[in-house]
């Protein structure tokens, strides 16, 4: 039976699109009346949905993603992570949904074998249509061809119809059309807005934390929804040389009553860190951080007060982010974003927790020099800077739902920087919107706790007399979108969050009216 029948590129583009318009096509050799072959050597860009909802779902879409690199899917780019209820067959439990974007030079048909024998290895069988599933893998598009055989229609022929599917894969895409092949998965669509138009019809971003549809990310051993409220991050050095508290917290007494103090107030993680990264900082080996670190975090994830709480290490070493997982935390906080170890990434990757990528030019010794500061649109520059950041991360196998993105406020800026920081985050996010929706939509963290471009406004010389003015930049950045705050101060910091949910969450009820 020749179960080809059609592979070929749809002849109408969406407005506005027509610059990007080109042939593409796939060579087939026949090697009997009743079979073909298809012979295809060209890489091709494909979308992979993915969906679990047995077992344990995170590790279901971590083992999928090993797979699919092992078998010749090459991934390159993450969509968010989405929990829905069942679509079809409502009698199962909640969906994790999310999608990718890879390279291939397996043939569409290959392609289909390749994931439906990843979904055997991963126990998935014959049962219920759409009902329960360890995995279920979808091509929703391949290169800029449609197929129609017996086996397999190409794009998926309901999409459309499927919110949790359709917030992935509108992830996947920049706000920017900026290729041919974007610009084609657009067009082959029967909407003429393109698969923006399909979101918007659907209901767009005023599904996401309704319709039985929220964004998530997978953090300790539950999945957070950052939108819910602003996270509280207390910070504690370690070092003997931190421009707020050196030499306060060296000892493990001294660094776990501190703890139980921010706790005690409110904290929701704990950010540890044993390397000082301010100005001109003088960087220590790995075996010192490790010597300064592990002492405390042993003690601090023993802590009864930390149940539920979240624990962080600021390293921008992978042999520190290692050894601190291992002994209990549940991410890694990387000022360099992966710019002072090129390990860091790939380490991170199979660590399986979440990373912070901050911006932060040259390293703490060199960040204030006149050339990092140079910047024509410093928010913009930001933006594409740690885009640029991430997509490397993505590379190495961090996915977009594993992301927290940090401006970096204090490093490599100066006192109009920071401000225009704490002003113009929504025009970041924007701006990272233009090649990933996905990293657009990430956690935001933002830092200003304390630092020096507050006492140089506010005229306080001493660090801890700088909390009123950390109080009010937080609040700047809450109601500017960011979902993180690190903080010295947690307590009054926490009421300032507070206060800023409560005034958004007015704010929102306000829109929806």
């Amino acid at each position: 039976m020749n179960i080809f029948k059609k592979l070929l590129p749809t002849k109408a583009g969406i407005s506005g699109l027509k610059k990007y318009s080109g042939a593409s096509c796939l060579a087939f050799l026949h090697s009997a009346p009743d079979t073909t072959v298809e012979i295809h050597s060209q890489e091709q860009e494909v979308v992979i949905a993915l969906g679990s909802n047995v077992g344990d779902r995170i590790n279901n879409f971590n083992e999928a993603l090993q797979l699919m690199n092992k078998l010749g899917i090459h991934v390159r780019k993450h969509g968010c992570l989405y929990e829905s209820e069942p679509a079809y067959y409502t009698d199962q439990p909640r969906f994790l949904n999310s999608a990718i974007r890879a390279v291939t030079k397996l043939g569409p048909h290959e392609l289909l074998g390749v994931l439906k024998k990843i979904e055997r290895e991963m126990g998935r069988t014959d049962g219920i249509r759409y009902g329960p599933r360890p995995i279920d893998l979808d091509i929703l598009f391949y290169g800029k061809f449609k197929v129609c055989s017996d086996l397999l229609t190409v794009p998926h022929e309901r999409i459309s119809e499927r919110p949790f599917v359709v917030a992935p894969l509108i992830d996947l895409l920049g706000s920017a059309i900026d290729s041919d092949i974007v610009a084609r998965w657009h067009s082959l669509l029967s909407d003429s807005d393109g698969l923006f138009g399909v979101w918007e019809k659907l209901g767009g971003e005023s599904l996401i934390g309704r319709e039985g549809l929220k964004r998530v990310f997978p953090i300790g051993n539950h999945l957070w929804d950052w939108s819910e409220k602003t996270t509280v991050m207390g910070i504690l050095n370690l070092t003997p040389d931190s421009f707020s508290d050196g030499r306060m917290f060296q000892s493990v007494d001294a660094a776990v009553s501190q703890v139980r103090l921010m706790v005690s107030e409110g904290a929701d993680m704990i950010d540890i860190g044993a390397q000082s990264t301010r100005p001109m900082a003088s960087r220590i080996s790995v075996g010192e951080e490790l010597d300064r670190l592990i002492p405390v975090l042993e003690a601090v994830v023993k802590m009864p007060e930390m149940e539920g709480k979240l624990i962080s290490v600021d390293t921008f070493y992978s042999d520190v982010a290692s050894e601190a997982v291992s002994k209990g935390a549940h991410l890694i906080n990387d000022v360099s974003a992966g710019q002072l170890d090129p390990k860091m990434h790939r380490v991170v990757a199979n660590l399986n927790v979440p990373y912070v990528a901050m911006h932060m030019r040259g390293d703490p010794c060199t960040m204030q020099s006149s050339d990092n500061l140079q910047y024509n649109d410093v928010c913009m520059q930001i933006a594409s800077e740690l885009a640029s950041r991430v997509r490397d991360a993505e590379l190495s196998g961090i996915p977009a739902w594993r992301i927290i993105t940090d401006p970096g406020i204090g490093f490599s800026k100066n006192l109009e920087h920071n401000l225009d920081i704490l002003m113009r985050l929504p025009a970041i996010r924007a701006e990272m919107a233009r090649t990933s929706l996905a990293i657009s939509h990430a956690p935001l963290l933002i830092g200003p706790s304390r630092k020096g471009f507050l006492g140089e406004i506010c005229k306080r010389t001493t660090a801890a007399e700088r909390d009123p003015a950390t109080i009010a930049s937080i609040t700047a950045g809450i109601l500017g979108g960011a979902n993180i705050v690190r903080v010295h101060n947690v307590k009054d910091n926490l009421d300032a969050a507070k206060l800023c949910d409560a005034m958004l969450k007015v704010k929102g009820r306000k829109t929806q009216a």
